[in-house]
C-alpha cells in the first residue's frame, strides 16, 4: 500500500491491544484516528505515539450516531479511511455461569462486541466505497474465543464466533469495491483484560491454572503486517497467541 496517504481508525484505542496497535501503526507511517469511550485515555495513547499524526474521537461504538460522527471527523481531518482495526470489546459476563447470566449483561456484550463492530465496519465500508482512490481494509479483532470457549464465557464466545461471520460477509461484499477484510484471533496478549491469567484462571477441567501471556506489541506487529499488504492480497484469518497457552491439543 502506498505510504503517501494512509489513514487508520482504531477502536478501543484507549488501552491494551488498541493502544499498542495505534502506536505501531503511527510508527509505521500511518495517520491514526483513536476511538474509545474516554477522552483522557485516548489522549494518553496519543501522547505515547512517538511519530505520525493522531486524532482523538471519544466514541460509543454501540451508538449509530456516534459512529457516524467518528467517521465524519476522520474524513474532515484526513480526507479518507484506508484501514479500520475493529478492536473495541468487552468481556461482560465473564466468569458467570450460563444459568446465572442476566439479560442486561448478555445484551451489553452483544451491543459492544457485535453490534459495535458491525456499525464501525458499516461506516468504514461506506467511506471506502465512496472515496477516491476507492477501497481499504478492515481488520476485525476476533479472539481465540472465535474458535473455542472458556468456561463461563458464553456471551463473549458467542459474539466472537459471530465476528467470524461478519468478517466473511464483509470480505464477500467488499470485493467489487477493493475492500479487503480479515480477522486476527488473539490469545493471551498481556493487557488489563488478561491480568487474571497470571494469577490463575478456570480451566475446562475445573482447575485453576496460571496461563502464559505474550507482549501486546507482538499483536500490533501482526496488524501492521496485515495492514501493509496491497489490497490485491489479504490475510483472511490469522491467529497470534502465547506459544504455550492451553489451546492446541489438550492444554
Amino acid at each position: 500500500m502506498s505510504t503517501e496517504s494512509r489513514v487508520a481508525v482504531v477502536t478501543g484505542a484507549g488501552s491494551g491491544i488498541g493502544r499498542s496497535v495505534a502506536r505501531a501503526l503511527a510508527e509505521a507511517g500511518w495517520s491514526v484516528a483513536l476511538a474509545g469511550r474516554r477522552q483522557e485515555a485516548l489522549e494518553e495513547t496519543a501522547a505515547a505515539v512517538s511519530s505520525g499524526e493522531t486524532l482523538c474521537v471519544p466514541t460509543d461504538v454501540t451508538s449509530p450516531q456516534a459512529v457516524t460522527a467518528l467517521f465524519e471527523a476522520v474524513r474532515d481531518r484526513f480526507g479518507r479511511v484506508d484501514l479500520l482495526f475493529n478492536n473495541a470489546g468487552t468481556f461482560a459476563g465473564g466468569g458467570v455461569a450460563v444459568e446465572d447470566l442476566d439479560y442486561e449483561t448478555w445484551r451489553a456484550a452483544v451491543d459492544v462486541n457485535l453490534t459495535g463492530a458491525f456499525l464501525c465496519a458499516q461506516a468504514a465500508f461506506r467511506t471506502m466505497r465512496e472515496q477516491a482512490p476507492q477501497g481499504g481494509r478492515i481488520i476485525n479483532n476476533g479472539s481465540i474465543s472465535a474458535h473455542v470457549p472458556r468456561p463461563h464465557s458464553i456471551a463473549y464466545t458467542a459474539t466472537k464466533h459471530a465476528m467470524t461471520g461478519l468478517t466473511k460477509s464483509l470480505s464477500l461484499e467488499g470485493r467489487p469495491y477493493r475492500i479487503a477484510c480479515g480477522q486476527l484471533d488473539i490469545g493471551n496478549a498481556a493487557t488489563e483484560m488478561t491480568a487474571r491469567m497470571r494469577t490463575g484462571i478456570l480451566q475446562a477441567n475445573g482447575e485453576l491454572a496460571v496461563e502464559p501471556v505474550m507482549d501486546a506489541a507482538d499483536v500490533a506487529a501482526t496488524v501492521v503486517h496485515m495492514a501493509g499488504l496491497p489490497l490485491e492480497a489479504n490475510v483472511q484469518f490469522a491467529t497470534v497467541m502465547a506459544t504455550t497457552m492451553p489451546y492446541i491439543g489438550r492444554g
